[in-house]
Formats: C-alpha cells, sequence, structure tokens
C-alpha cells in the first residue's frame, strides 16, 4: 500500500519543472496508476506548468483514470482560452473518457468551439457518451488498455474499414470507429491503411492516427509517420504524436527520424522527440523504465 506521503514525494516531482522531462512523465504514469484523491490532486496542479506537452499528457492521464473527481479540473483547462489548443483539446477527450453524462451539455456547448481541434474532440466526446447511453456502458474490452473516444466499429474487412476510415464525407466518429477497428485487426494491411489517415483534412483525425500507429507498433507505418514529422507546415499535435509514434516502433529509421528533429523550433516536438528518443532507448533496450510506462499510458496490447 503506498502511503500519503510517497504520493506527495511522486506529486513533487511530477510539478517540479527542474526535474528532467523524462523524470517527470514517470512520476505522472505512476500517478496514474496509482489513482485516487491525492494523485488527482498532484496531476491537477501541474496544468500550471508552461510545457504543452507535458498539460495535455496530465489530461489524458485524468481522463484514462475515469474518475469523476478529475472532472472540475478538466472543466476548467477545457474552458481556459489561455491553455494551448491541444491541451483544451485533450481536456474535452478526457471528459468523454470518463463517460459521466453530466457534463454532456457543457460538451454539446464546446462543440462550435472557435479552435477547430476543440470543436471536434467535444463533438466526437458528446457522440461517445450517446453511445454510452444507448449502449448501456462502456464496449467490450479489446486487446488495447486505453480508453478509446470511439468504440471500435463492428466491421472486420480491412479493406471497407479502409474505404470508412478515408472518407471524409462520413461523420468523424463513424471514421474514428473505423480507425480503431483497424488498429484492433492489425497487421500490416491495416497499418498501411491507418498510414493514408495522415493525409486526411482534419489535423485532429491525423493527430489520432499518429497515436493509433504509435499503440500499433508496425514497422510498416514508418515512412509515413517519418514524412508527417519532417513537415514543418504540419500541426504541431500532428507532428507530436508522430514523433511518439516512431519511439514506440524503435526500429533504426525511426532514431533517424527523431535525431532529424530533436532541436525542431516548434517546443512540443522537440520535446516529443525527446521523450520519443528516451522511449526508443528502453524499447530497444527491454528496461522497465520509461517505455514500460508509456506502454501504460498509452495502452499496449493486453
Amino acid at each position: 500500500m503506498v502511503t500519503e506521503q510517497e504520493v506527495d514525494a511522486i506529486g513533487q516531482t511530477l510539478v517540479d519543472p527542474k526535474q528532467p522531462l523524462q523524470a517527470r512523465f514517470r512520476a505522472l504514469f505512476t500517478l496514474r496508476g496509482l489513482g485516487g484523491p491525492g494523485a488527482i490532486a498532484w496531476i491537477s496542479q501541474a496544468f500550471s506548468d508552461d510545457s504543452a506537452l507535458l498539460k495535455h499528457e496530465l489530461a489524458y492521464c485524468l481522463g484514462q483514470m475515469q474518475d469523476a473527481r478529475a472532472i472540475p479540473v478538466l472543466v476548467d483547462v477545457l474552458q481556459d482560452t489561455h491553455q494551448e489548443p491541444m491541451v483544451r483539446h485533450e481536456a474535452g477527450e478526457a471528459l468523454g473518457a470518463i463517460g459521466d453524462p453530466e457534463v454532456l451539455e457543457l460538451l454539446k456547448q464546446y462543440s462550435s468551439d472557435p479552435v477547430i481541434e476543440v470543436a471536434e474532440t467535444c463533438q466526437l466526446a458528446v457522440r461517445r457518451l450517446e453511445w454510452l447511453q444507448q449502449h448501456g456502458g462502456e464496449p467490450t474490452a479489446g486487446p488495447y488498455l486505453s480508453v478509446d473516444p470511439a468504440p471500435p466499429a463492428e466491421e472486420r474487412d480491412v479493406g471497407r474499414l479502409r474505404e470508412a476510415l478515408l472518407d471524409e464525407s462520413r461523420p468523424l466518429f463513424e471514421r474514428y470507429r473505423a480507425m480503431f477497428a483497424l488498429r484492433n485487426a492489425g497487421g500490416e494491411e491495416a497499418a498501411l491503411a491507418l498510414a493514408e489517415g495522415l493525409h486526411c483534412g482534419s489535423a485532429l483525425f491525423r493527430h489520432e492516427v499518429g497515436y493509433v500507429l504509435g499503440q500499433l507498433q508496425h514497422e510498416a507505418a514508418v515512412p509515413q509517420l517519418a514524412a508527417a514529422l519532417a513537415r514543418c507546415a504540419e500541426n504541431p499535435m500532428v507532428r507530436h504524436e508522430c514523433a511518439e509514434a516512431l519511439g514506440a516502433i524503435a526500429r533504426p529509421a525511426c532514431l533517424a527520424a527523431l535525431q532529424a528533429h530533436a532541436d525542431d523550433p516548434e517546443r512540443v516536438v522537440r520535446e516529443s522527440c525527446e521523450v520519443a528518443l528516451d522511449m526508443y532507448e528502453h524499447e530497444t533496450g527491454r528496461a522497465f523504465q520509461y517505455a514500460d510506462g508509456l506502454e501504460q499510458l498509452h495502452g499496449a496490447p493486453s
């Protein structure tokens, strides 16, 4: 049993900007795993940090914990227009992940937010909450540990799922459902289909494709992920997810791509490459430290 003092010591590491980013992320993973009001309080406190990457991961963790006690701070973050769009987006997604219908009206309100990534996220969160109400709770657990913004589609044919994924005339929720079904299907054909989504119109959609490819960890997607990371005109939240996906896949070509952007002028990309390079090191060394923590955070296969 972890004591309150031990939780506080971990929390102090998380909120200390003088600590290396990797140490703060490990503290975050640990608090997420521990759960409870103390962990939520420390994670909530870290939203005053100046790293958008860290704050977005804070929101993600609070959503994955599925503890309604995190709702007030997530609402505050979503409503705070001074927060970076990727942080507000993640707060909206986290509110959907918790699954409490009390936030439904708020999410509907922010579904028309002027920041398109925030608006689309809240639209998806509304659809997820409505789906949960219609189906009586969470979808059946799949091979991954993450709480996803949409349940996987029931379709199993990779070709038809690819068609649904790439059809920009379809509702975003349906395309997300195809995305998670492709991830669950796995294999090279699914990875290549998902990678095609990195060229679709919505930055939010492209960023989720990067995230899913990081979960899938298939080498076939490396060229497309590296190309997206190298596109300086690409939305930073997309480049960030592509960097972390490359760290998770951890092949030599991933290392070269990450090293090329380790000093990227965009802070969230630079920090994501720092995180991903650390991840790569531990993935290739099979050491139980950062990589295992990131698998826990992003939902590796169970």
